[in-house]
């Protein structure tokens, strides 16, 4: 994701699902704050999968873009003995990170249609997987991110590390609005930082004073660089300030939304938004309260999960 546009488009993908996640959490928790249940991803009016459908599709234009139309001649191999040129070593670690992604939103589908009593904690652990893809992408990337560029990348992985935590804390606290919602939040964070930091690395006019965009000799990827120890030091300083002045604003924006919609939706009742949510009370009730027999089958258990997935709204369907 070495360009402006890769940076934008992927931004926009993090800040689209964050936002969604984001109102539906805060949404669900306005309507029902003492029954709330976390879910790891939300239907819509539409499709039920379409969330993660477009996580798969976006991922696989990704998957297309990095393992196909970036490397030179359309080859990611080297045609003559089949290994990994170093300049390509990048393109392959990205997409690792969206194959990851993919792997996640595929999975989810399948433990939902099959019904699956712990496809909730499966599907955060895919979820905590991806962040933790993600960060050991940036952590260890081949390509040398030094100066601004760099200094960026580190306080992404600030945010990644967050919102792993914060994936691997819902497993266990289901009915904690508040980790659901940082993680929301934080995704949405990731997005903007992507796009902001596309904009800043790639546009020669918004770069720091005595810095400039220069092409890398053994990648050939453009690369910021700057004069001087000075002016590094102040470009990363720069850097966190920028950082810092957007989390100012991403809490402004994060409680301001709760508040808004906690304004519109306090004491009103949304049936479809809680299909999935009661879906998980369902189970989480017949798992405690209901064992029954059948006394003509030699007092065998009825197949109880049967008849709850029939009585539920949502099929398997697309």
């Amino acid at each position: 994701m070495g360009n402006l546009l890769s940076h934008v488009v992927s931004g926009l993908f993090f800040l689209m699902i964050g936002l969604w996640h984001l109102y539906n959490h805060i949404k669900l928790h306005a309507l029902h704050p003492k029954s709330y249940i976390a879910l790891p991803w939300f239907p819509t009016s539409k499709s039920k999968y379409l969330e993660l459908i477009s996580t798969m599709v976006f991922c696989s234009i990704s998957l297309f873009e990095e393992l196909y139309l970036r490397p030179h001649n359309h080859q990611i191999l080297n045609p003559n003995d089949g290994t990994l040129p170093y300049p390509h070593l990048a393109y392959m670690e990205h997409s690792s990170i969206f194959f990851t992604f993919f792997i996640y939103a595929m999975f989810a589908i399948i433990l939902d249609c099959l019904k699956s009593p712990v496809r909730y904690e499966l599907t955060l652990f895919l979820t905590a997987l991806t962040y933790a893809q993600s960060f050991g992408g940036l952590h260890f990337h081949t390509a040398d991110h030094m100066g601004p560029e760099g200094q960026y990348h580190l306080l992404l992985q600030v945010l990644l590390l967050v919102a792993l935590a914060t994936a691997l804390l819902g497993i266990g606290f289901r009915k904690s609005f508040l980790i659901s919602f940082v993680r929301s939040l934080v995704v949405v964070f990731v997005g903007i930082w992507d796009i902001f930091m596309g904009v800043m690395l790639w546009t020669p006019s918004l770069l720091a004073k005595d810095c400039f965009l220069s092409v890398d000799e053994i990648t050939g990827q453009k690369v910021v660089r700057c004069s001087g120890e000075e002016s590094l030091h102040r470009a990363k300083s720069i850097v966190n300030l920028q950082f810092s002045w957007l989390v100012i604003g991403m809490a402004i924006f994060g409680i301001s939304l709760y508040l808004v919609l906690f304004k519109i939706y306090d004491g009103k009742v949304d049936y479809f938004s809680l299909d999935m949510m009661e879906e998980q009370e369902i189970e989480e009730k017949e798992e405690k309260d209901y064992v029954s027999y059948d006394i003509e089958d030699n007092n065998k258990p009825h197949n109880v999960q049967k008849v709850l997935n029939e009585m539920l709204p949502y099929k398997c369907t697309l």
